[in-house]
């Protein structure tokens, strides 16, 4: 029984006989390793599993066991977090808070500043254009007195006043042809709708007109006050002449129609069109707010929102006129028209902090940049009241807030003169008194806005920008070389330090022109000597604000219309 069979090839064998199963005997499968030293065997690793599983399943039964309502109730009204653990999510929050809550404060300081520079370019018009204008007519008829000692018949700024002044008075006769009461009638007789539809292609019609006026006024200026050599190159400047006339002409009946339009919903019987026109300014929330706005883009509104609001103050100046004509200049209707202006002003001003709230919100810019645009606008005040400036300053806060004063002083004379007769001597003297009342105004708001805007300028740290066009127009040379450039002419003296005196204008204005641009002179920070390189590697951050203010002062109106959406 002990020995094998022959051929069964177990021979030698010793665990034969043992009990093993017959299945195994002479298998090709390898045989599970005997377990070594210190190592479970087989039996004792199944023992273990078995164990584990019958503790897990144990557990299972415990927790199926545990669940209750109540036990799920007492969790979920002592559960506990920590807001620590995300500490910078919840600062930037609270800023952010903060920030819409500064929003109407920051907002409104902008919008104070910005209309009054609005209107002391608006009385401009109306006091010291009409000086200016008798001063260079008297120039030029006592020039012959004085002799020919200047190739310039009239100084650039004379002649530009003389334009103004010959195109206020030509736009103001012909809006004698234009009938405002059957004007009036013809909007009153369509429906609401309609003119719900005409009111907003009036806006936007206003904003393209603006845009593309500015540009006809600009080369109206440039094409008259251009060195030329031939008499025969003045001729162009009738055609640009004619095409000024043309816009402030088209311009001010489009703003008639607009306070027309305006009158009409404040004389409606039940205000539903008032009440439209008013919900207007909240669709402006939906088409703004959710669009990515930049810093820049952001100043470009709230310059269109400055010369917006100031606009609809004349508009409702001239609404009450109308309306107090027709009523013999009764004061009982004024508190009736009272309510309804105010509630007009109030959605205007709700409207623009909402809107201004939220688009600081969504792109993450603070409240600060409010003052730094309002050091923008002081900037070009300031820099118009230099004695190297290369614009005027009405003609400054056209191209930056897109308002142009001539069409509404014209529609305004036109109005003015049409509700209010002047007879006998007293009224004569009424209305002197009130242009000296206007003059008046005019002085002390300019003396007071300069005051603020110096100031304001002292605190953006912008006083080098108004000090250096001369002195360091071309960085790397000496003072001297520079004086060397400019041309002594008479009436231009120049002192030891290189300013130029305020007497006249420049002769040359192309050799002046690279020194006297504002934006040119910002451009001196990207490109300074090599020695100051090392300086400017150590103030990088003051470079970066630097160079923001250099962006913002490079912006106007109508420049980055194509950049406002990205």
């Amino acid at each position: 029984a002990a020995a094998a069979a022959p051929g069964s090839g177990g021979e030698g064998r010793p665990d034969i006989g043992r009990g093993e199963p017959k299945t195994l005997w002479g298998s090709s499968e390898p045989r599970p390793p005997a377990a070594g030293p210190g190592q479970p065997s087989p039996q004792q690793r199944t023992e273990t599993l078995g164990f584990y599983e019958s503790d897990r399943g144990r557990k299972k039964k415990r927790s199926l066991s545990d669940l209750s309502l109540l036990r799920f109730i007492s969790a979920e009204l002592t559960r506990g977090y920590f807001l620590e653990h995300n500490e910078a999510k919840y600062t930037e929050r609270r800023e952010r808070v903060y920030t819409c809550m500064r929003i109407p404060k920051e907002l409104e300081k902008l919008m104070f500043f910005g209309i009054f520079l609005c209107l002391d370019a608006f009385l401009y018009v109306f006091t010291l254009l009409p000086l200016r204008v008798f001063l260079a007519m008297f120039r030029f008829i006592t020039l012959p007195c004085y002799g020919l000692r200047d190739r310039r018949l009239l100084q650039p700024a004379q002649v530009c006043d003389m334009l103004k002044g010959v195109i206020l008075v030509i736009c103001y006769f012909m809006m004698h042809y234009v009938d405002y009461s059957m004007m009036y009638h013809l909007i009153r007789g369509q429906s609401v709708i309609k003119l719900y539809i005409i009111y907003n292609m009036l806006e936007v019609a206003d904003r393209l007109i603006s845009s593309f006026g500015q540009d006809i006024l600009d080369a109206l200026y440039w094409t008259a006050t251009e060195p030329k050599e031939r008499k025969r190159a003045h001729i162009g400047v009738i055609p640009h002449f004619f095409m000024a006339v043309f816009y402030v002409f088209l311009h001010a009946i489009l703003i008639m129609v607009q306070a027309t339009t305006l009158n009409v919903a404040f004389n409606s019987h039940n205000k539903s069109l008032l009440t439209i026109m008013m919900s207007n300014n909240f669709v402006e929330i939906k088409g703004s707010v959710f669009k990515k706005f930049e810093k820049n883009n952001l100043f470009q509104m709230s310059n269109s929102d400055i010369k917006e609001r100031f606009t609809n103050y004349v508009l409702l100046l001239i609404v009450c006129l109308r309306n107090m004509e027709q009523f013999s200049w009764n004061p009982d209707h004024f508190w009736v028209l009272f309510p309804d202006v105010c509630m007009v002003v109030a959605s205007e001003i709700a409207v623009d902090i909402v809107k201004h709230a939220f688009i600081t919100k969504f792109n993450d810019i603070t409240a600060d940049v409010y003052s730094e645009y309002r050091a923008s606008l002081a900037f070009d005040l300031v820099s118009s009241r230099q004695k190297n400036a290369y614009t005027d300053y009405s003609d400054s806060v056209s191209r930056r807030m897109g308002f142009i004063p001539l069409p509404l002083a014209v529609l305004l004379i036109r109005v003015v003169t049409s509700s209010i007769k002047v007879q006998g001597v007293l009224a004569y003297v009424c209305v002197v008194l009130f242009y000296c009342g206007l003059i008046s105004l005019k002085v002390l708001n300019s003396i007071v806005l300069l005051g603020k805007s110096c100031q304001y300028v002292k605190e953006a740290k912008m006083e080098e920008k108004l000090f250096n066009p001369v002195l360091t127009a071309t960085p790397g040379k000496p003072a001297g070389k520079q004086q060397g450039t400019f041309k002594s002419t008479q009436g231009i003296s120049t002192d030891e330090n290189g300013s130029t005196s305020v007497t006249n204008q420049p002769v040359h204005q192309k050799e002046n022109m690279p020194s006297l641009l504002v934006t040119s002179n910002s451009d001196q920070f990207l490109t300074t000597p090599d020695g100051e390189e090392k300086d400017i590697s150590q103030d990088s951050s003051e470079l970066k604000h630097r160079s923001a203010k250099k962006d913002l002062l490079e912006i106007d109106r109508f420049t980055i219309c194509g950049n406002r959406i990205d």
